[in-house]
């Protein structure tokens, strides 16, 4: 008895083979053209010159997508691919409906391969189905091998490896599917091809050895390497994964055997092939071609009257005509090929293109920066040598007043001396001769040292501040947006080669004080300036640096409507964010910059428009310290018996929106309410009690809507787990509408609201709800 075992029913492909099936097939196509010799087409239809030279794209073609070998006895299977006999026989897969009794076989006869081995079942290790054949040792009187009947309840089926199309196995089994003979032929020339190509070359070297590569001693077919013995001991053992593979002798060795086999070196003759048989008559040849089945048949298929009805040409006929067709064909695919390789060309031009230009790019921005950093190292210069002369300066005139009091200081000193003497004489006649003139010097010296002789004429800080920030922030800033909006603006180009030679002007002329200004109007980045929800968020820069600093800013926004501007920020920040706007709305806004001497020109305006309707959370900040909230504070519960109020994260006074609270659990009957509130309502209590809410309560059963306590507009009806509750403020109407589940709940709740209000929502431990908002506001509105 004998059993066979299938290795895979998901064989290993090539992924290039699964991701290019037709790529395959005109490779396919190109080989089967050749086959056909040249008779069949004029120098015209031909689609190239000449066949292809790299053979190794052509081997591709030849090998079978499951062991990845060359095709040996290919069948063609329905969908036009093409396997091994023996790969088919492993990926064939049996699918019985029931236990199948196991028969012994008589012997192994090499003459069943190809008529009896594909009738045997096989052993899958998917369906755990099992079986043997016991091949028939009876022939008909015309030769042919007579089958037992197919045992009932009882399917194979193949699964092509390349397209994955599957397909039923009649009786015959494999020997239903034909013996692609063309392919067959082409292998075969191919073989005595290469062989005569590596006969001729030199002996193929190993190409894994580091050096001196050897002479290699065999080659994997699917690896496609050549190994010595060292290295295939080393890095392809015959164990694991690569036992499946096949080591086969390389090239020359093959052809150097057939040479030593055949005499003199000369390639054996390839054989005639035989004529095509028949499938279902194998003693019969093909003679004529079925257009409607698109499959030849022998005459005995037409006596038997299985083609009666078709359309049946002469085989050679059919034959000249798909060569034509063929032809005809490769012709649009050499056009396409063509293409193909001219952008190839082209691609490949791009990339040395792409590489010169950015080579090109970085030297140019290379050489910017450069010119920024050789223009500040000169405006340093510049700036240092302001500094020293104003450093000179402050020292010469602290060393002439000090020379200057040095001199005056020793002739006060030397008077004083003399005086303390001539006071020390005892000579009145003598003293009074020259005392009048003495106290004249005395007077006169003591008038020279008056109070600002004795205050330095300079300090000792310097007088210069040099405000960088403006500069550094641009800098900052730079990018390449900036550089092409300098580059396309000549009057912002202008603007800077004037004030950097306003600059040098002021260098050169140290004693001259530059004009002071007020700052240029900002500049909006509008890649900055955005809005979410109802909140507006703007950023702007300085156009340039400026003489005097920038103080602050001042940003302005209409009312949504077109109306008058109005200050909502001042301060030193370039950013700012704008809450409590109204929802579906468009606001203007402008900036102004500000410094010691004025306030400045205003920005171009930008408008920004809201959200249509509003997202919103729950807000944790003004809830109560027994909510919880979950879910990105979308989902909130309670921990107490008692009520607690939680608002949400979005403030209302203009407009239409509407909002839905889904119950997601409810025990116990309780009361939650729902509506809206003042950001300040009580959060201890049931949400309407107080008058700062207006909100509908609900149990499973009714409610009522309630603000300030009172209890109005009784409505039967009631939630439960699964309901959900929709909140509609129409503020153009100041109305408060209710719904559940999408109906509206009673009539219109409350009127004539006016001022600001928040979404709000009271529940207590029994009670879990979660926020749905951005909702479209309902059409089904009652008065």
């Amino acid at each position: 008895m004998w059993r066979f075992k299938s290795s895979k029913l998901a064989p290993s492909v090539n992924p290039d083979h699964n991701l290019r099936p037709s790529l395959r097939m005109r490779k396919v196509a190109w080989g089967a053209v050749q086959s056909l010799g040249a008779g069949a087409f004029s120098e015209k239809q031909l689609p190239l010159s000449g066949p292809p030279t790299q053979t190794g794209a052509m081997e591709e073609e030849l090998k079978c997508p499951v062991c990845g070998s060359l095709f040996k006895d290919p069948i063609l299977l329905p969908c036009s691919h093409n396997v091994c006999l023996g790969c088919a026989r492993n990926i064939t897969v049996q699918t019985p409906e029931g236990e199948t009794p196991v028969q012994s076989r008589a012997s192994g006869s090499s003459d069943y391969d190809y008529l009896d081995m594909d009738k045997m079942s096989l052993y899958s290790e998917t369906d755990s189905g099992y079986g043997s054949y016991t091949p028939c040792q009876l022939k008909s009187p015309n030769g042919v091998r007579v089958f037992p009947p197919a045992i009932p309840h009882r399917q194979c089926t193949l699964t092509c490896p390349l397209c994955h199309r599957s397909v039923s196995l009649d009786e015959r089994g494999l020997r239903g599917f034909p013996r692609n003979r063309l392919l067959e032929a082409i292998v075969a020339r191919y073989q005595q091809t290469r062989g005569a190509s590596s006969s001729s070359s030199n002996a193929v070297k190993c190409q894994l050895c580091d050096r001196n590569p050897v002479d290699a001693a065999v080659m994997c077919e699917q690896c496609d390497v050549y190994y010595c013995n060292a290295c295939q001991q080393r890095c392809h053992p015959s164990r694991g994964p690569l036992a499946k593979h096949r080591l086969v002798p390389p090239p020359n060795k093959a052809a150097g055997a057939g040479a030593s086999g055949g005499g003199g070196g000369q390639q054996p003759p390839a054989t005639a092939r035989k004529p095509a048989t028949c499938v279902d008559h194998e003693a019969e040849n093909f003679s004529m071609y079925c257009s409607s089945c698109k499959t030849p048949v022998c005459m005995k298929c037409l006596e038997e009257g299985k083609h009666a009805k078709h359309d049946v040409k002469p085989l050679a006929v059919m034959w000249k005509q798909h060569k034509c067709q063929i032809s005809q064909a490769l012709n649009g695919v050499s056009d396409k090929a063509k293409d193909a390789k001219e952008f190839l060309v082209q691609l490949k031009n791009m990339l040395q293109q792409i590489q010169e230009n950015g080579v090109e790019f970085e030297a140019c921005l290379v050489a910017q920066c450069d010119s920024l950093i050789e223009a500040l190292t000169r405006q340093k210069a510049k700036l240092l040598t302001k500094v020293t002369k104003e450093k000179e300066y402050k020292l010469k005139v602290v060393r002439d007043q000090i020379t200057h009091c040095t001199m005056k200081l020793r002739q006060t000193t030397g008077m004083m001396e003399y005086c303390l003497e001539v006071l020390k004489e005892n000579d009145p006649s003598g003293f009074l001769q020259i005392s009048d003139a003495l106290i004249k010097r005395v007077t006169s010296s003591q008038d020279q040292w008056v109070k600002g002789a004795l205050e330095p004429k300079v300090g000792p800080d310097f007088d210069l501040t040099l405000n960088t920030d403006s500069l550094l922030q641009t800098i900052l800033q730079l990018d390449f947006c900036q550089g092409k909006d300098v580059q396309e603006n000549p009057k912002l180009k202008q603007m800077q080669e004037a004030g950097s030679g306003e600059a040098e002007m002021e260098t050169e002329s140290p004693g001259v004080e530059p004009r002071p200004s007020v700052p240029p109007a900002p500049l909006l980045q509008l890649e900055k300036c955005c809005t979410r929800n109802n909140s507006a968020t703007l950023a702007w820069r300085v156009a340039m640096p400026t003489i005097n600093p920038i103080e602050g800013y001042i940003l302005e926004l209409d009312d949504g409507n077109g109306g008058q501007y109005r200050e909502v920020y001042v301060g030193k920040e370039t950013v700012c964010t704008v809450d409590g706007l109204h929802f579906n709305s468009s606001y203007n806004a402008r900036v102004k910059a500000y410094n010691s001497i004025g306030v400045g020109p205003y920005s171009k305006t930008v408008m920004l428009k809201t959200s249509d309707v509003a997202w919103f959370t729950f807000d944790p900040t003004s809830a109560h310290r027994d909510i919880v909230l979950t879910n990105d504070n979308q989902t909130v519960s309670c921990n107490s018996y008692d009520d607690r109020v939680v608002l949400g994260t979005a403030a209302f006074s203009k407009g239409i929106h509407y909002w839905e609270v889904s119950i997601d659990r409810y025990d116990n009957h309780p009361d939650p309410a729902f509506g809206i509130a003042r950001i300040n309502t009580m959060k201890d209590m049931m949400l309407g009690k107080d008058d700062k809410a207006w909100a509908m309560y609900v149990d499973n059963n009714r409610s009522w809507f309630m603000h300030n306590n009172s209890h109005t507009n009784r409505a039967e009806g009631g939630i439960t787990k699964g309901s959900t509750v929709g909140v509609l403020l129409d503020l153009t109407k100041r109305t408060l509408t209710f719904y559940i589940n999408k109906e509206q709940h009673g009539p219109t709740a409350f009127e004539n609201l006016d001022g600001v209000f928040v979404p709000a929502v009271s529940l207590n431990r029994n009670v879990q709800v979660t926020l749905v908002t951005g909702l479209e506001v309902p059409k089904n509105i009652k008065q």
